[in-house]
């Protein structure tokens, strides 16, 4: 059975209601599923739970879909440059879980391969332990982390075989392949689709056996979040 829909329409179809856990891989703006964002605005699916290292800024991203108020709760490490979370937390209207980028990572790592949780020094002794398990493992304070996993994890890859082996463009590949094995049903968009055996093994970073369903999305804003030039040298 081939993994690769025809539109992100069709490989979301069945995916998206209300109340459901998403995670969504990239960094800021870079390297984030951009149709399957869109497509989740566009069907109007509330209560959402979205995991993601930032949920959106600037208006972008999946800031849209606070926009739309259609998030309850977001579990991320960054919140910075987004107004639309701010907002909303300061409401009252959405809940917002900080955990420390690294602790971020591991947990949706614990989450995948199938973890009850983990230890770390992390945040001992701050806000970040309150009301968590503390003990003292070689001689430091050390909090117990729980893992996270979702219903669906959306993810973008720069090219990907028609089996779902995928490899990621730089920045564009943070957290991406941990979200694809702690979800139940993880959609991959693909700058570049090509067939099975196109991608030297050495360069696969996600093997195709974690991805449910595959989408190919040639083009995307991509957009830059903060535009920072300088005068030629006249030199």
């Amino acid at each position: 059975m081939s993994k690769v829909f025809s539109s992100v329409t069709a490989a979301l179809e069945d995916l998206l209601r209300d109340g459901i856990a998403i995670m969504s891989g990239g960094f800021g703006l870079c390297g984030i599923p951009e149709a399957c964002i869109d497509e989740i605005a566009r069907r109007g699916a509330r209560e959402l739970t979205i995991i993601s290292n930032n949920c959106g800024n600037q208006g972008q991203g999946l800031a849209v879909l606070l926009q739309r108020r259609q998030v309850k709760r977001v579990i991320c490490s960054f919140v910075g440059g987004n107004p639309d979370l701010a907002e909303q937390y300061l409401a009252g209207s959405i809940a917002v879980e900080l955990s420390p980028q690294g602790t971020f990572a591991e947990r949706i790592r614990a989450g995948g391969a199938g973890l009850g949780g983990f230890f770390t020094p992390t945040g001992a002794g701050t806000v970040v332990a309150e009301g968590k398990d503390v003990r003292i493992i070689d001689g430091r304070p050390q909090i117990f982390e729980t893992p996270l996993r979702a219903d669906v994890a959306i993810i973008r890859a720069q090219v990907a075989d028609r089996f779902g082996n995928a490899r990621f463009h730089r920045t564009g590949r943070n957290f991406s392949p941990l979200m694809a094995t702690a979800a139940a049903v993880t959609v991959l968009e693909a700058d570049n689709l090509v067939d099975v055996g196109q991608i030297d093994p050495d360069d696969v970073h996600l093997p195709g056996v974690f991805v449910k369903r595959i989408v190919h999305v040639p083009r995307h804003r991509d957009t830059i979040e903060f535009r920072t030039t300088r005068p030629r040298s006249t030199k």
